[in-house]
């Protein structure tokens, strides 16, 4: 199994992020840092995890060719030599179980991707809001029969159903879509099945909330852009559009709060992440 994680100027939180990947009740095989010509000590924090850890099989490639995460997430699905392959992003926090669960569920040859919910280790109330993170992305699993979508922040494939879509996937070279959902969609185009694991929890941080409301609002109108680039159903845009602007003026309130109380330090998550029942 490997793990590939997109970083562009992330010297704040890499660390964090290859620490709790490499801690985990089951090791993952390789960790693939794709460096995309960051500009801070990104990559010289991943040599120095290197050394520091060096039975961890952590991997530092660079991909320089093109700024973006698409290019550099292909460079790292490219790279992998595992049959199944994780990507999370530079700024995630794997549960502990997180590589077991994967490994698990993908026992089921039927499964040729996988996703699951996330926490927000930089608020508060994060179980409350990792229960309501699950139900949604069930609910969105139950609406979208046709095409079953992963999240970029915390998904897994197999290396086989990535060499069936690898020619396909968007570029992007404008900057307009959902990555993760154009993903998808090309996996549905193949009839491959994503997969959904409640216990699959990877913690992201909520700082996409601290963006004026202009810059938020174009990262919500990239389902738009995607699901209608790909002509797809255009109901599929409203439910995760609705959400999205639903909690925005409670959320970027909080966050400007706690900014002006001083920044707090990163909650890692839990050492037990509390079980998640159904699938």
């Amino acid at each position: 199994m490997s793990l590939v994680i997109p970083a562009y100027n992330e010297e704040e939180r890499i660390a964090a992020c290859l620490t709790a990947a490499t801690e985990q009740t089951q090791p993952i095989d390789e960790i693939i840092v794709v460096d995309n010509s960051s500009t801070d000590d990104t990559a010289a924090i991943v040599r120095r995890f290197q050394r520091e850890h060096p039975d961890a099989s952590v991997r530092l490639i660079a991909q320089n060719a093109r700024q973006g995460v698409i290019p550099t997430r292909d460079a790292g699905f490219d790279a992998a030599r595992g049959e199944v392959i994780g990507r999370i992003d530079a700024d995630s926090l794997l549960a502990p179980e997180w590589a077991r669960h994967v490994r698990h569920r993908f026992r089921d040859q039927h499964i040729d991707a996988l996703t699951g919910p996330v926490m927000y280790y930089d608020m508060p109330f994060r179980r409350f809001g990792l229960k309501a993170d699950d139900r949604l992305r069930k609910l969105l699993m139950r609406l979208n029969r046709e095409y079953r979508f992963v999240f970029g922040s915390n998904m897994a494939l197999r290396a086989s159903a990535w060499r069936d879509i690898r020619d396909e996937v968007c570029q992007d070279e404008d900057d307009l879509f959902h990555e993760d959902i154009d993903l998808s969609i090309h996996l549905a185009e193949h009839h491959l099945f994503v997969g959904y694991e409640p216990n699959m929890v990877c913690g992201i941080s909520a700082r996409r909330l601290d963006a004026r409301f202009r810059d938020y609002s174009d990262y919500v109108q990239r389902f738009r852009r995607t699901y209608r680039a790909h002509r797809c159903n255009r109901h599929l845009e409203t439910v995760p559009q609705a959400v999205l602007y639903m909690i925005y003026p409670s959320l970027h309130g909080l966050r400007h709060l706690r900014g002006r109380h001083g920044d707090q330090p990163l909650c890692a998550l839990p050492e037990r992440v509390p079980v998640l029942s159904g699938r």
